[in-house]
């Protein structure tokens, strides 16, 4: 009775089975059998099922088509394939036969079971001196580079890259006096114990590091194993000269920029470390925004992402790919890639949500870099790297993973940027190109119209360029959130609209004053709002003025103590006397109208001079200078000038 249920195995994972329906290559057959005796996936092996094929039903479920082969096909199929294995697979396979029932009773189902094997199999043909085969993703592929060291370390074939020896390395290339710092500064140095003994090929300073050193079966040489090269020699890229790092900074956002700064990083693997991120800390330096009251200080980029970055690269590097590992410094990013794909039993999803159980290429390494506390112990390097950009406000890195490299590519916090380019826009206005300077503005606010720092640049540089109008274009289109801004653009934004010449000064001002009104009820300085008052003086808006003064008065008791604040109301109803001055004086008004206009104005200099009284006091009382002589004599000048004009009107 059949051992095999084709229906169950049907059911299997596919990395299990493999359909082949019509044999058309015996060649294929065998590096499948070869693959699955591999088992790279850690299955326990797996089948190949001759005559049979999978396909889907009318439902588009799993269906089985067994077609069998002829009685002659079959065990020429079994003889050939049989044969291959045992002549041209090493070390050679024997795999078990079984022939089950097809549909049609003139033929047979062949399936060759491949159970998991303790070593790993090549397969040569005609054309080659030997392949190693592996399943990957349902498919039989030739294991090259990384996938075949990976293969042979897992069968014990080849031991793993650190734990190998350079035919070249001697005892006497090692910087011992580093090799014993660094043992004091983890713990595992005896004092009781002299340099040679921890040399010595049964020395072992942990269960999870071999021996520092191995000797040689015949010659009796001390050879240091590669990891101790790369911890501890004197040049470890004498024996090793790919296993460097390479250090690029370009003032741009790629490599076009026609000036650049490229460096070799050399040494021992704790000298790379070290001298790549004195470069990097650089790039964590820290921006002071006192214009952002929750947020005033931000990090370009967090000094916990760089450094679990580097070390990452360093430590989990394909040793022997020949490439360095290269960090990349951009105006806004950092790129750090490592040579080498991620090890075949991780994730790539998992591992970029930083859940990755630690899988270590160079365990030794590794081992060291943890106990001197540059590395993480539980693979939690890219969880530090995601949660840190997080918590500094940092878009998140992304990693590109392919065949040959890992690359993380940590942005810039968004507001550097923003910097950045102010920065350039205001460098534009200093040299009075305003049209450049526009132009830049007008982009970041597409992006965000609702920046505050833009805004008021934008504002700044079109009063300085004479374009208000443009300003009230921008805002027109945002009216029904102005709320959005804060008090300080409210204010820019009200100042350049109040500078809008006909035939949209009405509008403009109308928007004004409704972010004046916005403006006043928050939490906006008194200076933002002299400097308001003192702009609606200067272009004769005087009642604007006193409304404005009054609302802060009302909205902000404790500005009635500013001597500067009272000598600023003082001259705005100064002012209104003067216009109602100038208003009696026009020929077309009525002789009551005349009297009217001569009596408000003498109660505006009342008032004017009760204000410009106080602000005198408040001064002298806080120790404040106060010069006004000039307001003083005006009013008294224009009182005089009032009186007689209205006896005069009167007559």
């Amino acid at each position: 009775m059949p051992s095999i249920d084709l229906k169950k195995l049907s059911e299997r994972e596919s990395e299990q089975v493999e359909w082949k329906e019509n044999v058309a290559d015996i060649h294929d057959v065998v590096r499948t059998i070869t693959a699955f005796a591999n088992d790279f996936a850690n299955l326990g092996g797996g089948y190949v099922v001759c005559g049979a094929k999978e396909t889907q039903d009318v439902h588009g479920f799993k269906k089985m088509e067994t077609v069998g082969l002829s009685s002659q096909r079959l065990k020429e199929v079994e003889g050939r394939v049989i044969d291959a294995c045992r002549q041209y697979v090493e070390p050679p396979l024997a795999p078990r036969v079984e022939v089950l029932p097809a549909d049609d009773p003139a033929r047979r189902i062949l399936v060759f079971i491949v159970p998991a094997s303790k070593q790993a199999h090549s397969f040569r043909t005609k054309n080659d001196s030997g392949k190693f085969y592996v399943r990957i993703d349902h498919q039989t592929r030739e294991a090259r580079n990384g996938l075949m060291r990976e293969l042979l370390v897992r069968k014990n074939a080849l031991e793993p890259w650190d734990r190998r020896c350079h035919p070249d390395a001697r005892v006497e290339d090692l910087d011992l006096l580093a090799m014993r710092d660094t043992f004091q500064r983890i713990g595992v140095w005896d004092s009781t114990k002299s340099i040679e003994d921890y040399l010595a090929p049964e020395s072992s300073v942990s269960p999870m590091v071999p021996s520092l050193c191995i000797r040689e079966p015949l010659t009796g040489v001390l050879r240091p194993r590669n990891y101790a090269v790369l911890l501890f020699a004197h040049n470890p890229q004498r024996f090793y000269p790919d296993l460097h790092a390479i250090f690029s900074h370009y003032p741009g956002v790629d490599r076009a920029e026609p000036f650049s700064e490229r460096r070799e990083v050399t040494g021992s693997l704790m000298s790379q470390i070290r001298s790549l991120l004195e470069r990097l800390n650089t790039e964590a330096y820290m921006i002071i925004d006192k214009t952002d009251a929750e947020e005033p200080n931000l990090v370009k980029y967090p000094r916990k992402a760089l450094h679990e970055a580097v070390v990452n690269a360093l430590v989990h590097r394909d040793c022997e790919a020949h490439h360095p590992v290269r960090v990349t410094v951009f105006e806004d990013r950092v790129e750090v890639l490592s040579p080498g794909a991620l090890p075949s039993s991780v994730d790539e999803d998992v591992f970029r949500q930083g859940r990755a159980m630690p899988v270590w290429r160079n365990q030794s390494l590794a081992w060291f870099l943890n106990k001197l506390q540059l590395a993480q112990a539980e693979g939690q390097g890219i969880a530090t790297i995601l949660r840190s950009m997080k918590e500094e406000g940092c878009p998140a890195p992304k990693f590109d993973l392919t065949a040959t490299s890992v690359l993380c590519t940590m942005p810039a916090h968004p507001r550097h940027a923003l910097m950045r380019q102010l920065q350039q826009a205001e460098r534009a206005v200093l040299l009075g190109n305003y049209e450049s300077a526009i132009e830049q503005l007008t982009e970041l606010l597409n992006k965000d119209p609702f920046n505050f720092r833009v805004a008021e640049l934008f504002c700044e540089t079109h009063r300085a360029a004479g374009s208000s109008a443009e300003v009230l274009s921008f805002i027109t289109r945002y009216k029904h959130q102005l709320d959005r801004f804060p008090p300080m653009a409210q204010l820019q934004i009200a100042e350049s609209l109040l500078s809008v010449p006909d035939p949209q000064q009405q509008e403009a001002t109308n928007l004004a004053k409704r972010l004046i009104r916005l403006a006043t009820q928050s939490g906006v300085e008194e200076k933002a709002v002299h400097r308001l008052v003192l702009g609606l003086l200067s272009r004769q808006q005087s009642q604007d003025a006193l409304d404005i003064i009054d609302r802060s008065l009302t909205d902000h008791p404790s500005w009635n103590d500013l001597a500067t604040f009272r000598r600023l109301r003082g001259q705005a109803l100064l002012d209104l006397a003067l216009q109602c001055t100038q208003a009696a004086g026009d020929p077309k008004l009525t002789a009551r109208l005349k009297r009217r206009a001569w009596d408000q104005c003498q109660e505006y200099l009342d008032e004017a001079e009760r204000e410009l009284r106080t602000a005198l006091e408040l001064g002298q009382k806080d120790g404040t200078p106060s010069t006004l002589i000039q307001e003083f004599e005006q009013v008294r000048n224009l009182r005089a000038h009032a009186t007689k004009m209205r006896s005069t009107t009167t007559t």
